[in-house]
C-alpha cells in the first residue's frame, strides 16, 4: 500500500516506535475479536475506536503514568496502554465481578485508581468539568501534575464544553481538552452541530492555547502531545486540542455506517492509522514481517487466554445486602460531643462557624460558589474567609453550576474534599444533571466515592418570588447515592454540617433563607458533630405526633402555642435522607395518629412518602388518616399576601385540631 500519511520520527528510538505500534495494534486485535463475540451474542454492546488507536495511544503515551486520564467509550487504547490486565476488562463487558463495576454499569462506564483512570458517563459533559476538578486538586497539591480528558466532537455541542474550559481558563488549570472530531455524532455530520471551521477556533473565546492535530498519525499525536504536557507541567495552563480523524464504523454497531457517503469511507479507509504505520515502520527498516506475526501472535494468545479466564469465571450472584451498601461510602460516625461553654447566634452564624472550623480541621478543604470570596457569598457566610484561609481554598466561580459540581467530584478523585455553595437552591437545576448521575450513582458503579457538599440555601417567607424561593429537597430525596439535610436550628446545623464535611459521601445540605437571621440559639463554640439520620423529638406529646422540618418546624412550634390543650408530640427530621423511620414509627405507634408539615407544594414531596410509610408499617396503630399539610400547587409568588396564601402554614392551625377531634 502507498502511505497516505506523512510520519516523521525525529530523534524517536527505535524501542519507542515499536512500542507505539505495539500498543495500537493491540487495541486493534482485540475490537476484532469482540465484534466476533458481539455477532456471537456472548457481549451486549460494543463502541468501536477503529480508525481513531492512534489518539488513545499517543496521548496516553505522552502522559505520565500517575497522570489522570478521563477516556470516553471509544479509547479502548488509554485502557490498554495503561497495562489493565485483559481479564479484567473483559470480566467487566460481560458484567462480572472481575470487572470494575460489580456488573452495574457496562463498557467504559467505569473507572480506576489503580490505574489512574475516570471513565464517563453516557451524559458526556461532566467529564470535562471533572477533568477540572483533578487538575485543581494537582495544582493545589503543587505536584506538576497534568490532566488529560477526551470527548467526541459531538459532546462540544453540550453547555459543559463550555463551562468547562471557561473554568479552566479562568483558573490556569493543568488541563488537556481532547477532542476527536470524527466526522459524526451518531448520525449527525458536524456541519450540523457546529459552524466554525475547526473546534481549535473556539479555543480563542476562552483565551485558551489550541492545537489541531492528526489523529490519525501516531507520532504526531505522541511528539506534539508530549511537547505540550512537559510544557503544561512547568507553566500550568488548559490547552484545547483537536484530533482530526473518523470513526470508521458506526456509533455503536446497531446503527451501521449506511449514513456516511462511501467516498468518505474510502478516503479515511486509506488513512487508516495502523496500517499506514506499519507500513512506514517497514519502509525504515524498523518493523519485518516476522516481527509483526510475533506481535500479533502473541497478542492473539494473551487475548485467547485472558478471555478464556473471563468465560470461566462465573456469574455474579445477586446479593442484596452488597447492592444496599455499595450506594455509600462506609462511613462511622466520630461523635465529637458539643461544649458547655455556648454562645447565642443566628442559623446563618452557626453555618458559617461549621464551615470555619472545618476549614481549619481539613486544611485542604476547598469551598466554591459564585461571589464567596471577598464578597462574602450573597448571604454573608463565608465572608472574611478569604483573609483567613485564602483564594486557592475559597474560590469564586463563574455562573456555571454544572461544571463546578463535576469540578468538586473531580476534586474528590484526587482526594480533596469540597464545599460547593448554590447562591440559591433554585439555581441547583443548572448543576441537576451531574448530581443526580455523576455524584450519585459514582460510589455505587465503581467504588468512587463523591466527597462533595452541596449547601442550597433555600425557602418562602422572604419575598422573593418563584426563582428564589423554592424549598427543592424532593428533587433529590428520592435519588439513591444522595444524602439530604435540613436543619431547622443552630446548634443543628453547625453539628450536621460539620459531620457533612466528614462524611465522604454527596450531601445536599438545606439552609432556610428566612430562619437564617431570625432564629437565634445558643450553640456550643467547640468543634462538634451531629449523627446524620437521626430525628430530634422537640416536644413529647401523646395525642398525636407532628413530624416537619426546616422552617415547618417553626409553624408547628408557633402553632402549637395558640393550642394548650393539645400534647402533641414533634419530631423534627433534621435529615430527610437517610430518613429515621424508628423514631416516627414509635411515636406514632404511641399517639396513633400523625400530621407532616412541609413548605414544598403537596403532591411528591417527602411528605407522601412519610406518609406511606406510616401508613403501611403501623396502619394497625393508627386513630385517624395521616394528615398532610403543605403549600398550594403553583409557582411561589413574590408579593407578601400572595406569598401567605401559598404557604401551608395558614392551614396548619385547623389540620391539627380537625385531626385531634378525629
Amino acid at each position: 500500500m502507498s502511505i497516505k500519511i506523512e510520519f516523521n520520527a525525529n530523534s524517536i528510538k527505535k524501542e519507542s516506535l515499536l512500542y507505539l505500534y505495539k500498543c495500537m495494534l493491540k487495541p486493534r486485535l482485540i475490537e476484532e475479536k469482540m465484534l466476533i463475540l458481539l455477532r456471537q451474542g456472548k457481549i451486549s454492546k460494543w463502541f468501536s475506536g477503529i480508525g481513531q488507536e492512534a489518539i488513545s495511544v499517543g496521548v496516553t503515551a505522552a502522559l505520565q503514568k500517575d497522570e489522570y486520564i478521563l477516556p470516553m467509550h471509544r479509547n479502548l487504547g488509554v485502557f490498554t496502554t495503561r497495562e489493565i490486565p485483559l481479564y479484567r476488562l473483559f470480566s467487566q463487558w460481560q458484567g462480572k465481578m472481575n470487572g470494575f463495576t460489580k456488573g452495574r454499569d457496562r463498557s467504559f462506564h467505569f473507572g480506576t485508581q489503580e490505574y489512574n483512570i475516570v471513565g464517563m458517563i453516557s451524559h458526556l459533559g461532566p467529564q470535562l468539568g471533572i477533568a477540572d476538578g483533578i487538575a485543581l486538586a494537582n495544582k493545589l497539591k503543587g505536584n506538576n501534575k497534568i490532566c488529560a480528558v477526551f470527548s467526541g466532537e459531538g459532546g462540544t455541542s453540550e453547555g459543559d464544553f463550555h463551562e468547562a474550559l471557561n473554568v479552566a481558563s479562568v483558573w490556569d488549570l493543568p488541563v488537556l481538552f481532547c477532542i476527536e472530531n470524527n466526522g459524526y455524532g451518531l448520525s449527525t455530520p458536524t456541519s450540523e452541530q457546529f459552524k466554525c471551521k475547526n473546534i481549535a477556533d473556539k479555543g480563542i473565546g476562552y483565551g485558551m492555547e489550541s492545537h489541531i492535530i492528526d489523529g490519525n498519525n501516531i507520532l504526531e499525536v505522541y511528539t506534539k502531545v508530549s511537547e505540550i504536557a512537559e510544557s503544561v507541567r512547568k507553566k500550568p495552563r488548559p490547552i484545547l486540542i483537536e484530533f482530526k480523524t473518523f470513526r470508521m464504523r458506526g456509533h455503536e454497531e446497531a446503527s451501521g455506517t449506511k449514513y456516511v457517503p462511501q467516498e468518505t469511507l474510502d478516503f479515511w479507509a486509506a488513512k487508516d492509522p495502523l496500517e499506514n504505520y506499519e507500513e512506514f515502520l517497514i519502509n525504515k527498516e524498523i518493523l519485518t514481517d516476522k516481527t509483526i506475526v510475533s506481535y500479533k501472535s502473541e497478542i492473539v494468545q494473551e487475548i485467547n487466554e485472558h478471555l478464556q479466564t473471563a468465560f470461566d469465571e462465573e456469574k455474579i450472584t445477586p446479593n442484596l445486602e452488597t447492592e444496599i451498601n455499595d450506594v455509600f461510602k462506609a462511613h462511622k460516625h466520630e461523635a465529637i460531643n458539643p461544649s458547655t461553654e455556648k454562645k447565642r447566634i443566628r442559623l446563618i452564624d452557626a453555618i458559617s462557624d461549621g464551615l470555619k472550623q472545618s476549614m481549619e480541621k481539613y486544611d485542604d478543604l476547598v469551598i466554591m460558589g459564585q461571589d464567596v470570596a471577598e464578597y462574602g457569598g450573597v448571604f454573608k457566610i463565608t465572608d472574611g474567609f478569604v483573609e483567613k484561609f485564602g483564594k486557592e481554598r475559597v474560590r469564586n466561580t463563574p455562573i456555571c453550576e454544572s461544571a463546578i459540581v463535576s469540578a468538586a467530584y473531580g476534586l474528590s478523585v484526587n482526594g480533596i474534599k469540597a464545599v460547593v455553595e448554590m447562591q440559591f437552591a433554585d439555581f441547583v437545576s443548572s448543576g441537576f444533571n451531574p448530581i443526580v448521575n455523576l455524584l450519585a450513582k459514582s460510589h455505587y458503579r465503581w467504588q468512587q466515592n463523591a466527597d462533595v457538599v452541596v449547601r442550597m440555601p433555600c425557602g418562602a417567607g422572604v419575598g422573593a418570588g418563584p426563582f428564589h424561593s423554592q424549598t427543592n429537597e424532593a428533587w433529590f430525596t428520592k435519588v439513591p447515592g444522595l444524602k439530604v439535610i435540613y436543619p431547622a436550628f443552630p446548634q443543628d446545623a453547625k453539628g450536621l454540617l460539620i459531620e457533612a464535611i466528614n462524611d465522604p459521601n454527596p450531601i445536599l445540605f438545606f439552609e432556610h433563607k428566612a430562619l437564617y437571621r431570625s432564629v437565634y440559639q445558643d450553640v456550643s463554640e467547640n468543634y462538634f458533630t451531629t449523627e446524620i439520620g437521626k430525628a430530634a423529638i422537640l416536644k413529647e406529646g401523646n395525642h398525636l405526633t407532628i413530624i416537619s422540618y426546616g422552617a415547618g418546624i417553626h409553624w408547628v412550634l408557633e402553632v402549637l402555642e395558640k393550642l394548650p390543650e393539645i400534647s402533641a408530640e414533634v419530631i423534627d427530621l433534621r435529615t430527610l435522607q437517610p430518613l429515621d423511620v424508628a423514631t416516627i414509627y414509635e411515636s406514632v405507634k404511641n399517639t396513633g395518629k400523625a400530621i407532616i408539615v412541609q413548605e414544598d407544594s403537596l403532591f411528591g414531596g417527602i411528605a407522601s412518602d412519610i406518609s406511606a410509610l406510616i401508613t403501611e408499617n403501623c396502619f394497625k396503630f393508627l386513630d385517624a388518616p395521616v394528615k398532610r399539610i403543605a403549600s398550594l400547587e403553583t409557582p411561589i409568588p413574590f408579593q407578601p399576601d400572595l406569598e401567605q396564601q401559598y404557604l401551608g402554614k395558614s392551614n396548619l392551625e385547623k389540620a391539627i385540631q380537625d385531626l385531634h377531634n378525629y
